[in-house]
């Protein structure tokens, strides 16, 4: 090969190619060069023949804010523009698994998968796939414990096409026989999946939130029970969208569009439209307030048979240990999300550098220190009316007890002192991550979305981070002072890979009855501690088991 390159280059050099002058005057250059006849014009000066770029300009008037405004029937409708070519629009209606105490459980996940079939305008779901194909879009339906949401991304000039199609798939769905037969076979092959996903913190997830809040709003189980799928009818479906897909439940939010175009799209196709289900009439709400119960969920797994290649994974123990933290609505909701981000954690065996947390608490006490640790990451979850701190472990059966008690220090750890550097350190963290989300057309929409939904308003990105800042140092209270913590029981959630291993399990054996002073962080002008025994109404676990 480099012999035939030598040849031509001699060939192309003996002919006198090489050096030639076109008859314009300028020196003839290789055909298979990117140069050609712009060889000689400065990068200063546009290239002839070449398209002006358009550049993103920012408009005084608007500094890119989110506009809300209020439909005549009570549906809310916010907007933040977005440079770009595609937009990301949606409906976020006030429902999920939390609603469902006056029904069986199961509803909001069956919804979530009949979404984007057939509806009163479209025989099918094809039919909804090719006329968003039209403009380039994609759509989904995600349902969780307090919100559901319908979305398309699309190109932003068939923004009226999407909100007509969006209308018709809330408010219009048929639920025919058969969809409803493909759905139950759709969640049925779910939860047969989620039972045998190597990853248990979906499951844990579910646990947790079973074990502290039982048999009430956020503890109804989010995954429609098997025991339920064949229960569920066409009756029971229009029953629950008549009480909580109303207008006054609903946001429809949009991101990379113009406002009135957004306002003059939802009052066309969203302003008086008779539901499939028929006249709302009066409707009954489930206006519950979540009831912090605390307990113990356990449930035993075989999990010899389950495995990412050939290779079986380890056999691991999964806990998960939490406590009742505070509501997005209240003040202390930031610093419980520094708090959560001081903590950190990950998986023993997550590649490292900047930015993943090395320097967090739960890496620096327990996954550096314990090698059979697997795993150790907070979590907090949060809202309208409660929260939830867990942190999630797992490590070998034989060492569960070690485990527990690990993590129970560092419950109770929470309460100690705060170096100004792990606390900057986390502010930065979680100020950077809130701004590397915020990036995502469609984290932009949920951002909007839930915020309006919950405030009818919403923070911008650079107001959270002046809240992230306000905190200053926490510090231990000089007496415990009762308070929301103080009275919360832990939550044992054990996913063990054999029989017997549950034994092991004894968070409230290893907690005992000891002080556990919980702080609830707080701005440094006003300090606000906490501090009692947060164990001492916890079940406690029998030694055998």
């Amino acid at each position: 090969m480099a012999v035939a390159v030598l040849v031509a280059a001699r060939l192309l050099r003996g002919s006198g190619y090489w050096g030639r002058r076109s008859r314009f005057g300028l020196p003839a250059h290789r055909q298979f060069s990117s140069g050609g006849a712009y060889a000689n014009i400065p990068l200063s000066t546009p290239l002839p023949g070449v398209p002006k770029p358009i550049f993103a300009t920012l408009d005084g008037q608007e500094k890119f804010e989110t506009k809300v405004t209020t439909l005549d029937n009570g549906l809310r409708v916010a907007s933040q523009n977005k440079f770009g070519q595609f937009c990301t629009v949606g409906i976020l209606i006030n429902s999920g698994s939390r609603y469902e105490a006056k029904y069986i459980s199961g509803l909001a996940h069956f919804l979530e998968k009949l979404a984007f079939s057939s509806t009163a305008r479209f025989d099918s779901k094809d039919e909804i796939l090719l006329t968003l194909e039209k403009h380039g879009g994609i759509c989904d339906c995600q349902t969780s414990r307090d919100t559901t949401m319908y979305a398309v991304s699309a190109d932003s000039r068939g923004l009226d096409t999407v909100v007509g199609l969006l209308a018709d798939v809330v408010l219009q769905p048929r639920l025919t026989d058969e969809e409803l037969e493909m759905t139950r076979m759709a969640v049925q092959f779910e939860l047969e999946d989620l039972n045998m996903r190597p990853d248990p913190e979906p499951l844990l997830t579910e646990m947790i939130h079973e074990a502290a809040y039982r048999g009430n709003t956020v503890g109804l189980h989010r995954f429609c029970p098997s025991e339920n799928i064949a229960r569920i009818d066409r009756e029971m479906l229009h029953s629950y969208l008549r009480n909580y897909y109303t207008p006054a439940r609903m946001v429809l939010a949009g991101v990379g569009v113009e406002h009135d175009r957004l306002v003059e799209s939802a009052t066309k196709h969203l302003l008086g439209v008779q539901p499939a289900w028929g006249d709302t009439g009066a409707v009954d709400v489930d206006r519950s307030v979540a009831q912090f119960t605390g307990g113990i969920v356990k449930l035993e797994r075989d999990m010899s048979n389950v495995s990412l290649g050939p290779t079986p994974i380890p056999e691991l123990t999964h806990i998960m240990v939490g406590l009742e933290s505070c509501s997005f609505l209240e003040e202390d909701f930031i610093p419980f999300a520094v708090l959560n981000m001081m903590m950190g954690g990950g998986g023993s065996f997550s590649a490292g550098g900047p930015g993943k947390g090395m320097f967090s608490r739960l890496y620096l006490n327990v996954l550096n220190r314990h090698h059979w640790m697997y795993n150790a990451t907070s979590y907090h979850h949060s809202y309208e009316d409660t929260g939830l701190l867990c942190i999630h472990a797992s490590a070998d059966p034989r060492q569960v007890r070690e485990m527990v008690e690990i993590i129970t220090k560092e419950f109770i750890l929470m309460g100690g002192t705060v170096d100004t550097v792990e606390l900057e350190r986390a502010k930065t963290q979680l100020m950077s991550m809130l701004m590397m989300n915020l990036e995502s057309r469609p984290v932009i929409f949920e951002d909007v979305g839930r915020q309006v939904l919950a405030t009818h308003s919403r923070k911008l990105p650079h107001e959270l981070c002046a809240l992230i800042r306000e905190y200053g140092l926490w510090q231990m209270p000089q007496q415990p002072t009762p308070a929301r913590l103080c009275h919360s029981a832990p939550q044992d959630v054990t996913s063990p890979p054999y029989p017997g291993v549950l034994r092991h399990s004894r968070v409230p054996s290893a907690c005992g009855s000891r002080p556990l002073p919980i702080l609830v962080p707080c701005r440094a002008s006003q300090p606000h501690l906490v501090g009692g025994r947060a164990w001492s109404g916890c079940h406690r676990a029998e030694p055998g088991g």
